[in-house]
């Protein structure tokens, strides 16, 4: 699942950007463990791969949470992709929380647990 044989780069999509490449072509989809993403990405160098969202809450999480090495991808919008092209698609998951506890911080003022957030990866190919 590196860099596609066709010579088009890897593409970091989120779910706005997913949504919106699905309405051309055909697409296979499958899910990724977490160290299996971190493993594509590293074997691509940095210039293959291509960023398609600027979520920064969405960027953070993919680094300090599923363990992969901060690295600067380039930005670039998409439109389609290639076929032949492979992305990893890193979709946040939230639900409302099921308790709402009211926590202190360190000088008093309170905060709301409002809702649970979660992010897990897809691998994506478009197959014609």
């Amino acid at each position: 699942m590196e860099q596609s044989s066709v010579g088009y780069p890897l593409l970091l999509l989120d779910n706005e950007t997913l949504a919106y490449i699905l309405g051309d072509g055909d697409f296979r989809f499958a899910n990724l463990t977490f160290e299996e993403a971190k493993a594509i990405l590293d074997m691509n160098a940095e210039e293959d791969i291509a960023k398609c969202f600027e979520d920064k809450d969405l960027e953070n999480a993919i680094y300090e949470y599923l363990g992969i090495e901060r690295r600067t991808f380039e930005y670039r919008p998409v439109r389609q992709m290639k076929v032949g092209q492979d992305g990893i698609a890193f979709k946040l998951y939230i639900t409302p929380s099921g308790t709402q506890p009211i926590i202190l911080g360190e000088e008093g003022e309170q905060a709301k647990k409002i809702k649970n957030v979660y992010i897990y990866c897809q691998h994506v190919v478009r197959l014609k």
